[in-house]
């Protein structure tokens, strides 16, 4: 006579699935997957609630199972600056775990979520027993890394006006425009642009007088991308 799947059971497939599609256990076998879900620690956020603070020891790295987290530093006058918001599937911290100094960042759920915590002392020791996952998590490094390089490529861009131009080339879905979905607010595409929310609405309320763009919510349709090349490549003082 067949067993009827206890509620753990239901919670470790869970876990085994939310793994499985992060890129960092991807290529694990499903034996590995749920030794990693037999340890996590499954953590609720409500919005605006904090994670980690810079400085913490860390527990473990994290891995987002819904909602978006918002990872930045604070500047000695108060400033925020975005280093990443991390969505469903994504993982980070990962470098926390071989740090002396905690972690180098502050991290706050930006809408209810939910992370799994992969605590620090059983990743450790399978990473001692598993060189190839080691290997993964260098390469989930490397990826925050091309994200932080292109990050202060665009923070060196002169003003406002042109890290909002190259922020918009960058995320236009085609080559002619199309819509972009914020993946947060407007406060957060501003602190991740280096700049004040009013300074961000004043900026986008000029492309959209000019018809370059149309702004409804947390959608930017990009109307006439050729035109927003080109002013970039001016402000870049490129002909």
């Amino acid at each position: 006579m067949p067993t009827t799947p206890r509620p753990a059971d239901f919670k470790l497939t869970g876990l085994t699935g939310t793994l499985r599609c992060c890129q960092l256990f991807s290529g694990l076998s499903a034996e590995d997957l749920m030794v990693i879900a037999g340890f996590v620690v499954v953590q609720k956020l409500a919005k605006d609630e904090y994670l980690f603070h810079e400085g913490e020891p860390a527990r473990g790295c994290y891995l987002v199972q819904s909602g978006a987290i918002n990872v930045h530093r604070v500047s000695a006058i108060g400033k925020e600056q975005v280093i990443h918001v991390f969505r469903s599937g994504e993982s980070f911290a990962e470098a926390a775990l071989a740090s002396p100094t905690g972690y180098p960042a502050n991290a706050r759920a930006v809408e209810p979520s939910t992370v799994l915590i992969i605590p620090k002392a059983p990743i450790l020791e399978l990473i001692g027993r598993r060189p190839d996952l080691a290997l993964r998590m260098l390469g989930s490094m490397s990826s925050h890394l091309r994200v932080l390089v292109g990050m202060l490529d665009d923070l060196t861009l002169k003003d406002v006006e042109t890290r909002l131009l190259n922020w918009l080339v960058k995320h236009s879905p085609t080559s002619t425009g199309g819509t972009i979905r914020l993946p947060g607010t407007k406060r957060v595409l501003a602190a991740e642009l280096g700049t004040s929310s009013e300074t961000l609405s004043r900026t986008l309320g000029r492309l959209r007088d000019q018809k370059l763009i149309a702004v409804s919510g947390k959608e930017i349709a990009v109307r006439n991308l050729p035109a927003l090349q080109g002013m970039l490549r001016r402000n870049l003082g490129e002909h």
